[in-house]
């Protein structure tokens, strides 16, 4: 028999269930004071804010709208112990219990704030910041090394970077948890096994020259990991310059103050690591460019000296066949003495003109052998830089071209990607039925996983 329409249960709208519930909580709680410590603190462009509250055992959301935001007379941060005023009620776009605060006022320091002070003061009082002991970053390290999550999205940012930037470069990645419990000692196994890979007689691959530690943005929990003593202590004992790139830029960290360089995100990490590969090409470009007109500039001086000593070598002998003229003439007016003595003077002047033929042939062959060996020196010259310099080019064409990704390629070797384009490099990431992409020399090929 069907029950009775008015013994059914009434059916709420959820909509009307929120406010009811919203309604209830008015009146015993409202207004309500809390006291709790700061976790996800975040402004809104409006000028809203969001964060939770929390204890060792609980946490509610919270909500603070512009107009009670824009008295408070401190920043809030994640950590910080607070005493809010407000009211409770029900957001109902997600029917979560929420805190609509009014007022906000310090407490204290959190208990995670003040553990991440104590750390900050004791590793700084032990000269772990020292700026003395910051390291310059190379501009074209021989590999790269990265430390971060495999699924995370820091690791996607820094693999986008440095393949736009300088795709010349091997990267090398160690996988860690970057949050939770076991983050920590995750991290410190995983940059031990990049700092093995700095050493010079690696035969597996090139020495690593600069380290990423990265992770995206989160709460002051999410990060924790990264404020652990004993991975600081670590950082400070990096073989090579380490860049610390974690959460946003407002975000500090333990591991930040340790590091060579504190990027304010993953991706400027990347963009640190390494000179952009169009900015040594262009300067291949330009130095190419000075050589060629260097080379230029030497040739057209080297000519202009040939037509200088040519030119005063012309204007000597004509001046030394007028002096020798002059001789002649005089010579021969004095020749109108008696027949007696003709033949006399005729031998005398025959002496004279081999003598005379003797001092205008020697120093026309000195200066001809003078331009000749002139021309001879600027030829040698020509011939020893040219060579040089374009065999100075083509090492370096060389060099850049050895450290290019097709290479490898070339001999046989593929990449392995997923739908997304994420590299697969490890068994445990491929799945009966799924879909892989291999890229080779020459192409892509589509593949899928059967077993």
């Amino acid at each position: 028999m069907p029950l009775n329409d008015d013994l059914k249960p009434r059916a709420w709208t959820v909509s009307a269930l929120c406010r009811a519930i919203a309604d209830t909580l008015d009146a015993p709680f409202n207004p309500v004071t809390v006291r709790g410590e700061i976790s996800g603190f975040s402004r809104a462009a409006s000028g809203h804010c969001y964060f939770s509250l929390k204890d060792d055992t609980g946490q509610i959301r919270c909500a603070m709208f512009r107009r009670a935001a824009s008295v408070m007379d401190f920043a809030p941060r994640d950590g910080e112990l607070v005493e809010v005023r407000g009211r409770l009620g029900v957001y109902e776009a997600r029917g979560d219990l929420q805190l609509i605060v009014e007022s906000m006022e310090r407490a204290g320091l959190g208990a995670l704030f003040e553990q991440f002070l104590r750390l900050k003061a004791k590793l700084e009082a032990e000269g772990l910041f020292d700026p003395a002991h910051k390291r310059e970053l190379p501009a074209q390290p021989r590999a790269i090394g990265v430390v971060t999550s495999l699924g995370a999205a820091a690791w996607h940012d820094v693999v986008t970077a440095l393949q736009r930037r300088v795709p010349h470069i091997p990267v090398l990645m160690a996988p860690a948890l970057v949050q939770g419990a076991g983050a920590a000692p995750t991290l410190a196994q995983a940059l031990q096994s990049i700092y093995a890979l700095t050493a010079e007689d690696n035969p597996l691959c090139p020495p690593v020259d600069v380290i990423l530690l990265v992770r995206g943005g989160g709460s002051m929990e999410d990060l924790w990991s990264f404020n652990d003593e004993n991975l600081a202590r670590l950082i400070a004992q990096s073989p090579v310059p380490l860049i610390c790139g974690v959460g946003h830029e407002t975000d500090f960290t333990i591991a930040d103050f340790v590091a060579d360089v504190r990027a304010p995100t993953p991706t400027a990490a990347a963009e640190l690591a390494a000179t952009d590969r169009g900015v040594g090409l262009e300067a291949l470009s330009v130095l190419e460019q000075r050589l060629g007109r260097g080379l230029l500039r030497q040739q057209d001086r080297q000519a202009q000296r040939l037509d200088a000593v040519a030119a005063r070598l012309g204007v000597g002998l004509v001046r030394q066949q007028e002096r020798q003229g002059q001789r002649l003439n005089a010579i021969s007016t004095r020749l109108g003495r008696p027949q007696a003595l003709l033949g006399q003077h005729r031998q005398w002047l025959d002496r004279l003109a081999h003598r005379l033929q003797a001092g205008v042939q020697s120093p026309l062959t000195d200066r001809a052998h003078q331009l000749e060996r002139l021309n001879d020196r600027l030829r040698f010259n020509l011939g020893q830089q040219v060579p040089q310099r374009a065999q100075r080019l083509e090492h370096a064409a060389l060099r850049l071209s050895s450290v290019d990704p097709r290479q490898v390629l070339e001999r046989g070797y593929a990449w392995l990607s997923d739908a997304h384009g994420q590299a697969l490099t490890h068994a445990a990431q491929f799945q009966p039925g799924q879909a892989v992409r291999a890229t080779l020399a020459d192409g892509e090929v589509p593949l899928k996983v059967q077993d």
